[in-house]
């Protein structure tokens, strides 16, 4: 579940408050007033720990027994600093009992934000249970349904979820000194780790310390980030291939973002760069298209998206192109083609120029109920929190989700991982501020990003290992990384031409969290499946 902020913010990030710890000891910066019992807890976590059990889940009809390990991996510095613990990190790994490691594939699975856990893509898409939440509608409170997960990638591939650090039970680690001196360590940490380079580098050393411990270096390896961590998985995928000399089979992404200047969420405080909307139309239409507020109703969406595609790149954005140059007629004319694909108001079009932000858009479709439209699955909508305003204020599909994800792990990781007793599990970090700057392949020194574009990384990574594959899936109704702008980045890799056959494509009618919709969960899974099949056997 994405948070990409600000761009892409999903919820208010809390702030980070430094702990105070005993000298000495390391800590993780918990919350103010915690007490002697939890810091003695926060500073074990300087060492790996881990609880194994087991379970068996039925992936459609196939059953498999799997062994679980909820625990962390602790990192290191480097260089002089090697033998200073700098973060605790969580993962829950599902290994299937009786697999040979040589030929069994493992998936390295983690969602976005920045600053997400993975809980996510664990309880709702492919870890062994997953959690019961209304499809395009309010999940009631509790008590949750937990079920057999038929759709568990565990039938092809173990999987290990990973919590990024500061998130869920992940957390920074600094040691010895006064309380001064670690608050500053802490804010220095902080700065190293939450970016887009300290968090790829973090993940990596994840990884790569993971496939030493449990004897997976042979394995058949895959990345699958969804949002945010579509993102990460550029990035990580070069530095695994180049730094650390892993080769992937395959990087699986969901939801993607890539080059944020394609976003439309911010597209109005970035004037001149018209690109967004462009690419945000074709959503914006199949939301229409859904809610029943076109003016024509087609008869089905693949056809009528078709259209809008075409429309997009063609006259829609030589229109957007003109500028002030635009005539009034045309302008017009525009208005009034934009309204048979949106729905929305010929004068509301006018009035913003042609130029409908994704906020704007989530605000006025069903505005004339007084709903607001979701972001994350515009299928989804609820009372508008300010009719009067001009954005979306909230988005109602996290609303409707959030509480049964967050329940649902938090009984389950204690009682059927037996991991966490009498810890917090931090949906979001405590970031503040996170480093979008990115030192981008070829660039030395500082970094040569400050609007991250991480497509020439994950360009490298497949110049570099030819026959590493890429899988892109996306929903129809994702309004934070519209699926139109991740096909625009994938058709605009700076690859030879010979490796665009090393990319496929899967899309879903469901929003960014493809998984919420049961029959995109079962499509999804199976496209995975075969992707994992077809490039992990020799």
């Amino acid at each position: 579940m994405p948070s990409l902020a600000p761009a892409l913010a999903l919820a208010a990030l809390l702030a980070a408050v430094p702990a105070l710890a005993q000298p000495g000891k390391a800590t993780e910066g918990a919350s103010q007033g915690a007490s002697s019992g939890e810091a003695e807890r926060e500073a074990a976590l300087a060492k790996p720990q881990a609880s194994t059990t087991e379970g068996s889940v039925t992936v459609e009809g196939q059953r498999v027994d799997y062994q679980a390990v909820a625990g962390t991996l602790v990192l290191h510095g480097r260089g002089i600093h090697a033998a200073d613990p700098t973060v605790s990190m969580f993962y829950v790994a599902y290994t299937k009992k009786g697999a040979d490691p040589a030929k069994r594939p493992i998936t390295f699975l983690y969602n976005g934000g920045p600053g997400s856990a993975s809980v996510w893509l664990h309880m709702g898409a492919f870890g062994p249970r997953r959690v019961v939440t209304g499809d395009g509608q309010d999940t009631p409170a509790a008590p949750y349904g937990l079920v057999n997960n038929d759709y568990s990638l565990l039938d092809v591939s173990d999987v290990v979820f990973i919590d990024a650090p500061g998130t869920g039970f992940s957390r920074l680690l600094v040691t010895a000194g006064d309380e001064a001196k670690r608050a500053q360590a802490m804010k220095e940490r902080q700065k190293a780790l939450y970016g887009v380079d300290g968090d790829a580098q973090a993940f990596a050393q994840f990884i790569t310390q993971y496939l030493s411990q449990y004897g997976r270096w042979n394995s058949p390896k895959y990345l699958f980030g969804e949002s945010y961590g579509t993102t990460r998985s550029a990035v990580l995928a070069n530095i695994l291939e180049n730094q650390d000399a892993v080769d992937l089979n395959g990087v699986i992404l969901l939801s993607q973002i890539l080059n944020f200047d394609t976003s439309v969420d911010g597209a109005q405080r970035n004037p001149g760069v018209d690109l967004p909307y462009i690419l945000a139309l074709p959503t914006y239409a199949a939301t229409a298209f859904y809610h029943h507020k076109l003016p024509q109703q087609p008869a089905a969406l693949g056809p009528f998206l078709g259209e809008v595609e075409q429309y997009a790149q063609g006259d829609y954005a030589r229109a957007l192109m003109a500028g002030d140059s635009l005539d009034a007629a045309r302008s017009q004319a525009v208005a009034q083609q934009l309204h048979q694909y949106t729905g929305l108001p010929v004068d509301y079009l006018l009035k913003a120029d042609l130029r409908v932000t994704g906020p704007m858009f989530e605000h006025e479709l069903l505005g004339s109920d007084d709903l607001t439209t979701g972001r994350l699955d515009t299928r989804f909508s609820g009372p508008s929190l300010d009719p009067m305003g001009k954005d979306a204020a909230y988005d109602p599909q996290s609303a409707a989700i959030s509480a049964a994800y967050i329940a649902a792990f938090n009984d389950y990781v204690r009682r059927q991982l037996k991991f966490g007793e009498g810890r917090t599990y931090r949906i979001f970090a405590d970031i503040g501020r996170w480093d979008f700057s990115h030192r981008a392949p070829g660039s030395w020194g500082r970094a040569s990003q400050m609007t991250p574009n991480v497509m020439p990384d994950l360009a490298m990574a497949m110049k570099t290992h030819p026959d590493l594959k890429v899988m892109l899936n996306g929903g129809y109704y994702d309004l934070a990384t519209p699926f139109f702008a991740a096909l625009y980045e994938m058709r605009h890799l700076p690859i030879p031409a010979s490796l665009q056959k090393n990319i496929s494509y899967a899309w879903y009618p469901s929003g960014h969290m493809v998984y919420v919709h049961p029959e995109a969960l079962k499509q999804l899974h199976d496209n995975v499946a075969r992707f994992i099949q077809g490039t992990s056997a020799k």
